[in-house]
């Protein structure tokens, strides 16, 4: 399976040129069962990226675009009335797809976001008071415009932490840039390596990645930081606690190993953690990465 993992990060890699390290942490983030943020201006490659995560895993995909307009009923579904039956139908909104594209998030209301932000949560929706299980697995990327931009309303810090990862992919440098456009006249197609059903088989193996005390402890060591030292105001939760813990295991899977080593857990935390460390403040001092700061204070010999 971890070499089928491996075909599958190389396949993305064809499509997001110069960009293997937030192929990875995405993938991870995906075998993680967590949901995905991915913040940058618009060009960039976030929808890309996510038709890529869906060909190569052969999950069906949904885009649905953020507006202030947008009602929860657009994306979760609506019951409508049957003439035929005189009864009530569930119609299923784009939310029921195993990867959902949430393009400009930050455009849609509170209200609607807040839908959005359950889903994630339980893995299922509630309609005029009953509940539908949504399909599995379900992986949510949402994309979010700099909260510079005019007409963005700014996700709260308990939603924000609601993310397992905030990536952004940035500009290409100038080789990848070059080789995207040589390979414009020929594009290449993305085409399935795993089925959904080995998918969750990887997940359920990523969950059973051993973890040792030690590598318990370091992890523990970098949340504490957050919380005993008044240069973090928004210090970290359990939730973050548990993403870093469950991504460094997918970490340790895609490297072929069936134990985590704090060099995973040094790779995922600040994908983890750099927004939740943030809040809502999420341009300010942006040079300066918190989650850098931590895990400089922390040696995970001495953990």
């Amino acid at each position: 399976m971890q070499t089928e993992i491996s075909q599958c990060i190389e396949a993305i890699r064809q499509q997001i040129k110069g960009k293997d390290e937030q192929v990875k942490l995405a993938l991870i983030c995906l075998l993680s069962k967590g949901h995905l943020l991915l913040e940058d201006l618009p060009g960039m490659g976030k929808t890309t990226l996510s038709q890529c995560l869906a060909s190569v895993l052969s999950m069906q995909y949904a885009r649905v675009q953020f507006t202030s307009d947008l009602l929860p009923a657009d994306m979760l579904g609506v019951n409508i009335y049957e003439p035929d039956t005189h009864k009530f139908s569930f119609h299923p909104g784009p939310i029921f797809n195993q990867v959902l594209l949430a393009d400009e998030i930050n455009r849609a209301s509170p209200k609607t976001q807040s839908a959005l932000l359950e889903a994630m949560a339980e893995s299922q929706v509630s309609v005029d008071g009953k509940s539908y299980d949504l399909p599995q697995p379900f992986f949510v990327i949402a994309t979010q415009n700099p909260l510079f931009q005019s007409g963005t309303y700014p996700l709260p810090e308990s939603q924000i932490d609601r993310f397992t990862m905030k990536l952004s992919l940035g500009f290409p440098n100038f080789a990848a840039e070059k080789e995207m456009l040589l390979e414009e006249q020929m594009p290449k197609q993305t085409s399935p390596v795993l089925d959904t059903d080995t998918l969750l088989r990887i997940q359920d193996a990523v969950a059973n990645i051993v973890v040792s005390e030690a590598v318990v402890d370091y992890i523990l060591a970098l949340v504490n930081i957050t919380r005993d030292n008044q240069d973090y105001p928004n210090p970290l939760s359990p939730r973050a606690t548990k993403a870093i813990y469950h991504c460094a295991q997918a970490c340790a899977f895609i490297e072929q190993r069936d134990f985590v080593t704090p060099e995973d857990v040094q790779f995922i935390f600040s994908a983890v953690t750099e927004h939740r460390l943030r809040g809502q403040d999420q341009f300010a001092s942006a040079t300066v990465s918190l989650s850098q700061q931590v895990l400089k204070k922390v040696d995970p010999m001495a953990a």
